[in-house]
């Protein structure tokens, strides 16, 4: 379901985008092309001055809440995924090709392009370099841990990449069951 905030903005959903009908969508929110947006997602940006822009070929999967606080912005970059569970406060910068795992929360943070948060991590007020990995579980509040974070092994850009094709696959089943093509 789609609603406007209460400052009577609409949200901008991109004709390509998939959008359960079990989701919401509130506010000045900005969805790209071949986004996917699961079963009981709730993208929300309603409180004044809050904004969040989707871009390309993400997923944002089950039960995952992205919310922009009061004068901030969450921004999502292409190619990321947002799995099962997961929160995604504002202010958020998240870049191209990341991953948020199952019942991860990222809060007042900058994760750097490529990067990987693994389940049930918390990670809140750092920058978090490209193509870094937060293991499992791991809370990150400190800068200094954050620099000491290890880099993503192929196999876990190859995991990454599966994702996001097997998502864009949903979009484009999905699509096609609404037309009847």
């Amino acid at each position: 379901m789609q609603f406007r905030n209460p400052q009577k903005q609409q949200p901008n959903i991109s004709k390509s985008a998939w959008i359960s009908e079990t989701a919401i969508v509130i506010g000045d929110v900005m969805i790209g092309n071949n986004v996917y947006v699961a079963h009981n997602a709730v993208i929300r940006a309603d409180e004044p001055g809050s904004s969040i822009v989707i871009g390309d070929n993400c997923n944002i999967q089950d039960n995952v809440i992205v919310h922009g606080l009061s004068n901030s912005k969450v921004s999502v970059g292409n190619n990321t995924s947002l799995a099962h569970g997961c929160i995604v406060h504002g202010p958020c910068i998240l870049g191209e090709g990341c991953f948020v795992g199952f019942g991860a929360v990222v809060f007042d943070c900058t994760i750097g392009a490529g990067s990987l948060i693994l389940h049930n991590a918390t990670v809140r007020n750092v920058n978090i370099q490209t193509g870094k990995i937060v293991p499992d579980g791991m809370t990150v509040t400190e800068q200094e841990t954050a620099i000491q974070l290890e880099d993503l092994s192929p196999e876990q850009s190859d995991f990454k990449k599966s994702v996001i094709g097997a998502n864009l696959q949903l979009v484009e089943g999905y699509r096609k069951l609404a037309t009847g093509t």
